[in-house]
């Protein structure tokens, strides 16, 4: 998709027969909340299939409640378990990788892509290959390989709606004008936990303390990320393929209340903000009923409570990772997809214990430097050569491991 293209096609038009949509990643934190939406209007939505990683009993669960036609657990050991937990019920049941990449490319009008880390991307290119309106929660897909994502999305003319609430926000701000006369994006960052630690402090920050937002409820792994900063990172990285903005266009803003969740400036000075309460219920339900609005059950703000909204410069030598994913964006290529490998080893080894706060973006940076040194760079054409590149970043990050943990500590 050429930049400044709109992420939607021109001539969608709403329907009034029920949406068949379909959950990768369906007791995950985005999936539960997309789950719940769905199941307070069934007469407005169908379910065609639902995927987890491990949880097969979950799974089934959710699948008969839900009366899905296809379930999908990723872990292909837990076949017999959802198969067990579908008997009787008609639903089809499946397990393995390619299981999950079936589910994407079952006939669906609408996909929620919630998969977490690079293992979405597979699936989720598949359910833009099939045409579909593709409510896009998997940032790894846009870091790994979004230029050939967005080109795919553009040549299969599926649509593209960004659920994460920064970008979400940012697409509804952006209907207040044209793209020409945009100037910059802002997306706002709670600062996580550890906002106001010092460098010192943040050296004995346990995975306990990372876990623990202070306003949103996510999975480990993204919660970690908001507490580097290197979700927002990503979220740059993202922003630049979503909506065609060149790098210098991107900003962050730290803002502790997560009530403004991105805003857009115009050439003429005008700023358009992004209310909402912190509920991801918001961004699914303006992706699940797009290009139509319905009923939140989400809290509604009460700006007067409120009372004060307070924004700052992120701190990049604090917290490093922000400006690591900017260098990564600003060099292209393969260098974003080496970022998002290197950080997930990374992310991984810390919530083992295996790694300490502080050493996350030493070891992101030392595989990207090593990467662009054993000439892993070039951007990557195909699904093949992205899984590839993050398949010898991971490599990478691992053999660095040893050296980055003993320095950092």
């Amino acid at each position: 998709m050429q930049a400044g293209m709109p992420l939607y096609r021109p001539d969608f038009s709403p329907t009034r027969a029920p949406r068949r949509v379909s959950i990768l990643g369906a007791t995950g934190s985005i999936g539960a909340s997309t789950v719940d939406l769905v199941r307070r209007e069934p007469a407005r939505y169908q379910v065609e299939a639902v995927t987890a990683n491990h949880n097969a009993a979950a799974l089934g669960a959710l699948a008969r409640a839900l009366g899905a036609r296809f379930a999908a657990v990723a872990d292909p050991t837990r076949y017999k378990e959802l198969k067990e937990a579908l008997a009787g019920s008609g639903i089809e049941a499946a397990a393995g990788p390619q299981a999950i990449v079936e589910a994407a490319g079952r006939p669906a009008d609408w996909v929620m892509a919630a998969i977490a880390g690079a293992s979405g991307l597979a699936p989720t290119l598949n359910a833009v290959a099939q045409g579909a309106t593709v409510a896009l929660a998997n940032k790894e897909c846009l870091v790994c390989a979004g230029s050939l994502f967005m080109r795919q999305a553009a040549a299969a003319k599926a649509t593209v709606l960004p659920v994460d609430s920064e970008h979400n926000a940012v697409f509804q701000a952006l209907a207040a004008g044209r793209r020409t006369d945009l100037r910059r994006l802002i997306l706002t960052a709670s600062g996580g936990p550890f906002r106001t630690f010092t460098r010192e402090a943040l050296r004995s920050v346990t995975p306990e303390q990372a876990l623990r937002h202070p306003n949103w409820s996510m999975g480990p792994k993204i919660t970690v990320d908001s507490a580097t900063l290197m979700n927002k990172g990503l979220e740059l990285i993202e922003a630049h393929h979503l909506f065609g903005a060149a790098p210098d266009q991107i900003e962050v803003l730290v803002h502790p209340q997560s009530i403004v969740h991105g805003l857009v400036e115009f050439c003429d000075g005008s700023m358009i903000a992004a209310f909402a309460a912190p509920d991801m219920r918001i961004p699914i339900g303006h992706c699940l009923a797009w290009p139509e609005r319905t009923e939140s059950p989400a809290p509604r703000l009460d700006l007067a409570a409120i009372a004060t909204l307070t924004f700052a410069a992120p701190d990049t030598e604090r917290f490093p990772a922000l400006a690591l994913a900017r260098q990564a964006l600003e060099m292209g290529q393969g260098a974003p997809t080496l970022l998002n490998a290197a950080n997930e080893v990374a992310v991984a080894e810390f919530l083992a214990g295996a790694l300490s706060f502080v050493a996350i973006p030493a070891l992101v940076e030392a595989t990207v430097e090593a990467g662009i040194r054993h000439g892993l760079a070039s951007e990557p054409a195909t699904l093949e050569d992205a899984l590839a590149l993050d398949h010898a970043g991971r490599a990478l990050a691992r053999e660095l491991l040893p050296e980055i943990a003993v320095k950092a500590s």
